[in-house]
């Protein structure tokens, strides 16, 4: 055992201070001005081997690997004052000193507040395990948030988090711990000074974390971090801001792609298709065929394995890269049947292969397997490691083998790609049933143990799909859908929180899990819509789940139901409407959730945000989940127990709201109770919120165009927003080919409304309609770049003519409408009294 406990010597090499203790050398580099690389070197060797840094200040053995993907930064100058009892380090916005004796770090930001300090006389230390353990003091005011894909509440404080990726099926949304992901990076925000700092742990060991769960008299309120292995190696990031955090983060470990547009749509699935008998092709293509005749929206299809059944010695087992000729004897028909169709196939495809495969003596011979550890080699010899797979036992590929990694690309485009997809389903790629820990990993040349890179195999599956698409269809924007990942995991993927149950519970506590990954840097997460494992959910359960499925950047209705039932958007035929209203909504909001993932992929924010990080002022916010910000401009507050006839909302304080359906305003700060019936959405417009949507009902993302763009806009105070648009399908925005339109809106007597365009892509928008939330008060007048435009009092003659406005006092706005040229554009609106009397 290794405790760490005062300061031997100090030395200064290139931008690093080292750190001598008796007990581990600790290394300071301040990466940027406001990111400190803290780094206990429990392995000894300082070791740079990262899959998972797209930003650096050194080199790294697996640089040539990553590419274009890492980024390699100036490190900022620092001031360095060693004293008797304490070094300070003071550069860009964080103060350091480390106390020698005893030891310990703290680092401040600008203003002097405490962001970190460990915990003397545990600090950094190796257990009697060799499990490395960093431990750091805490508030009682102290808010926890983040640690990626957690069950629970939002707010960890006092909980206990592991990180060990499992296949959880059926877990319980309130207490399972762990599910899928290891992102081991949390948030913490104390409440009183209301200022947020990041810890970001880059160790791909698995771990876990105490926050403030366990106590002693012997020490002070603390949390600790405890890994099986590695360095603690901490990047400890400031904020003050929950979404500065976010977006130094994410330009740490990356950001995610933009992704092609149908991945916004709804993505049908079941088991049950891919389990037929026989003709599951035909089977899918009618149920596309069914929800066009229901009007209801889609867009893509998610493949369950059950395509690649066959039969084995050992009866009917799943064989990744086959196909089942009974349930598709066609698939390349398949794929262009569905392709006609707009449906965008993503067919599940699995790292694991079992022992009865019929092409195992062909992987094998590749030399692809994680191989057996030292000691299960000496006694059963050397070959692939074997551990519990779905059907039997099997062998796991090792994605950090170049040679591994070129096989899986080949199999992949022979046996999926060509059949006519540029989309795929990476699942179960936990690793979890390979037990002996220290079975064999190639990492690229310098060999490790599953125990220390199990959690990464995800992404670099998700990599490999990624270059086989690009290699196969150089002009498709990839679309890879993954249950699994560490760190950086956005870089390559869209997820969801796997096998969640049919329950209330699940409705309710999976939106805290969407929430907590939008704050680790992963924006394109959802949960299976009405449940995946479980009894069919009842009527009212389903409306109310795909009533808030609407919102969430991914929405996939995907079942496994326990009473042989399916669940499909009109299985209930009394209450498909209320179903397919939802869904159309969803589509309408195309144009303001594409914008929204824009900005996830450049600057990593969220797209659904808990109310704590857009109203980080408001203490009443802080373990809030049941509403939620989607985007900067709308409030979402659905329905979420059962039998529900009214809806308490707390509005955020400081702020004003608009309902976007009655455009009653409410002032925040205060609680209020909406009346709601089965049909009910409760939906708010924030002040100075800007929120596109398609005035054309839009039946496919993949084929239809928003020709008529609704600007919905509260100037209860400025705002601004940036309207994205591309083609939505190929990579031509990477060379130009897309339109920004930022909307700037000055509020007022005087609303003006300021359209910039940028960029080369010519967009299908032909009608412009601003909505003005304006309750109880009709302009004098409005100005398209300086020019009146008529006033038309009947609202048939407003939508007659091609250019006009006019006032709705039912609804409480005003109409504004004009072709949209593609130029800039300047819209006055003047609500300036006049005495009409006096006049």
């Amino acid at each position: 055992m290794r405790v760490t406990s005062r300061v031997e010597r100090v030395e200064l090499v290139d931008d690093w201070v080292r750190v001598h203790t008796d007990g581990v050398e600790i290394r300071l580099l301040l990466m940027t001005d406001d990111i400190l690389r803290i780094r206990a070197g429990f392995e000894g060797d300082f070791a740079e081997e990262s899959y998972t840094l797209t930003t650096t200040a050194w080199p790294d053995r697996l640089d040539e690997f990553l590419g274009e993907e890492r980024t390699r930064v100036r490190t900022p100058s620092v001031d360095v004052d060693d004293r008797d009892d304490r070094l300070v380090l003071v550069g860009g916005n964080l103060r350091v000193e480390v106390e020698k004796e005893p030891f310990r770090i703290c680092v401040y930001d600008g203003d002097g507040t405490l962001l970190h300090a460990d915990l003397v006389g545990l600090g950094y230390l190796e257990d009697a395990n060799r499990r490395r353990v960093h431990t750091s003091e805490i508030s009682p005011e102290d808010a926890f948030y983040g640690f990626g894909e957690t069950t629970g509440s939002l707010n960890k404080a006092q909980k206990l988090i592991t990180m060990s990726p499992k296949d959880a099926l059926g877990y319980d949304p309130r207490e399972t711990d762990p599910l899928y992901k290891h992102i081991p990076f949390y948030l913490k925000m104390n409440r009183a000074t209301r200022k947020a700092v990041g810890y970001f742990y880059h160790n791909t060991y698995e771990c876990d974390f105490d926050l403030g769960r366990q106590r002693s008299n012997y020490w002070p309120p603390h949390s600790r971090y405890r890994t099986d292995g590695g360095d603690i190696d901490l990047f400890l990031i400031a904020g003050p801001g929950i979404r500065d955090v976010v977006r130094r983060y994410t330009a740490l470990t990356g950001r995610p792609p933009l992704l092609p547009k149908y991945a916004l749509g709804y993505l049908a699935s079941s088991m049950y298709y891919s389990e037929l008998d026989a003709d599951s092709d035909r089977a899918i293509t009618e149920f596309v065929d069914v929800a066009r005749a229901e009007d209801i929206p889609v867009d893509g299809f998610q493949l369950s394995s059950g395509y690649t059944t066959q039969p084995t010695e050992a009866g009917a087992k799943r064989c990744v890269f086959t196909w089942n000729e009974q349930r598709f004897p066609d698939p390349e028909g398949f794929f262009a049947g569905m392709a006609e169709r707009g449906i965008t196939v993503s067919p599940n495809v699995k790292p694991g292969v079992l022992d009865v495969h019929p092409r195992l003596e062909e992987f094998a011979a590749e030399g692809v397997f994680v191989t057996r550890s030292a000691d299960a080699a000496a006694t059963a010899g050397d070959g692939a490691s074997v551990g519990a797979w779905w059907g039997g036992r099997g062998r796991f590929v090792d994605f950090t083998k170049p040679a591994a990694r070129a096989a899986w690309q080949r199999w992949l485009t022979e046996a999926v790609l060509d059949k006519g997809t540029t989309s795929v389903w990476n699942d179960n790629c936990e690793y979890d049933s390979v037990i002996d820990e220290d079975s064999g990993c190639d990492f690229d040349g310098g060999g490790a143990t599953i125990g220390r890179l199990r959690t990464v195999m995800a992404n670099l599956m998700c990599r490999v799909t990624r270059d086989g698409i690009a290699a196969k269809s150089p002009s498709a924007r990839p679309y890879i859908v993954c249950r699994s990942g560490h760190a950086g995991i956005q870089r390559y993927a869209q997820s969801w929180a796997g096998d969640n149950t049919t329950s209330w519970e699940s409705l309710r506590h999976n939106i805290a899990t969407i929430l907590g990954m939008g704050l680790s840097g992963f924006p394109n997460h959802g949960c299976d819509i009405g449940g995946f494992h479980g009894p069919a959910p009842e009527p009212e359960l389903l409306v109310r789940w795909v009533q808030h499925g609407i919102f969430q950047p991914r929405f996939s209705i995907h079942s496994v139901n326990t009473d042989n039932t399916v669940t499909e958007p009109w299985m209930y035929r009394d209450h498909t409407s209320y179903v397919r209203d939802a869904i159309k909504l969803r589509y309408r909001l195309f144009p303001y959730l594409y914008s929204l993932t824009a900005r996830a992929a450049r600057t990593g924010l969220p797209i659904m945000e808990p109310l704590v990080s857009s109203f980080q002022h408001d203490p009443a916010c802080d373990e809030n989940f049941a509403e939620f910000m989607l985007g900067d401009s709308l409030l979402v507050a659905n329905v979420l127990t059962s039998g529900a006839s009214t809806r308490a909302v707390r509005l955020p304080a400081g702020e004003v709201f608009y309902d976007a359906w009655t455009r009653k305003r409410y002032e925040g700060g205060q609680s209020i109770e909406l009346p709601v019936d089965l049909g009910s959405i409760p939906l708010f417009v924030r002040g100075g919120g800007i929120v596109p949507v398609a005035g054309n009902q839009l039946d496919s993302l993949t084929r239809d165009e928003v020709t008529d763009l609704r600007l919905v806009c509260a100037p209860e105070r400025d705002g601004h927003f940036l309207l994205y648009e591309d083609d939505g399908l190929t990579r031509e925005h990477e060379d130009g080919a897309f339109r920004e339109t930022e909307i700037r809106m000055t509020a007022g007597d005087r609303v003006r409304l300021d359209l910039t365009r940028r960029g080369d892509y010519r967009s299908a928008v032909e009608t412009l309609l601003f909505d003005l939330i304006r309750p109880g008060q009709c302009p004098r007048w409005v100005t398209l770049d300086g020019e009146r435009v008529p006033q038309f009092l009947h609202r048939g003659h407003f939508e007659a003519a091609e250019v006009g406005w006019h006032y709705d006092p039912g609804l409480g706005s005003v109409l504004i409408k004009t072709p949209d040229h593609g130029g800039d554009l300047a819209v006055a609106v003047s609500f300036e009294s006049v005495d009409m009397l006096g006049l």
